[in-house]
């Protein structure tokens, strides 16, 4: 919405930036910055033919942070959860991301992610589709119930 793209605009360092920026407001101005910021993006995102994908996750994720730093109920689930499950799943085949098939408990089929090249075995995950979005944001998962084979954690990261 800002056209905030230079080099490193997504880093960690520039998340630092961005919260010390912020670190004297309130609550209330923070979540006011983010929802215009949302309602301003979703345009922007969908005009964007797909180019912006990334960020529409990114943003989606980030919602899922300030509910659960909130303590509301369905950080990283709701209603836009399937769609950002497809969004995760064809980002990270796009980027020959590791293979992962997921098991969801909330979907009859599994969900396919990263690129299947033969030169690695899918990985396996059973579990939520929270829980799959936790991971692959680098997000903690401390206290939840899901099995994990033939990756780390680490190595679903997609936004590190």
């Amino acid at each position: 919405v800002e056209n905030r793209f230079e080099p490193g605009v997504f880093s960690p360092e520039s998340n630092d930036r961005d919260i010390a920026e912020r670190a004297g407001w309130t609550n209330a101005r923070v979540v006011d910055e983010l929802e215009r910021g949302m309602t301003e993006a979703g345009p922007v995102i969908a005009e964007a033919g797909g180019a912006l994908d990334m960020v529409a996750l990114g943003e989606w994720v980030h919602a899922g942070d300030v509910r659960e730093a909130l303590g509301e109920p369905g950080a990283y689930a709701g209603a836009g959860l399937p769609h950002a499950l497809g969004l995760l799943a064809r980002l990270t085949r796009e980027r020959g991301h590791v293979p992962l098939h997921a098991d969801l408990d909330d979907r009859d089929e599994p969900l396919l992610l990263g690129e299947v090249s033969g030169a690695r075995p899918p990985a396996r995950f059973i579990g939520s589709g929270p829980v799959l979005v936790r991971l692959y944001a680098g997000r903690s998962t401390a206290g939840r119930d899901y099995e994990l084979a033939g990756v780390e954690p680490g190595e679903l990261d997609i936004f590190g």
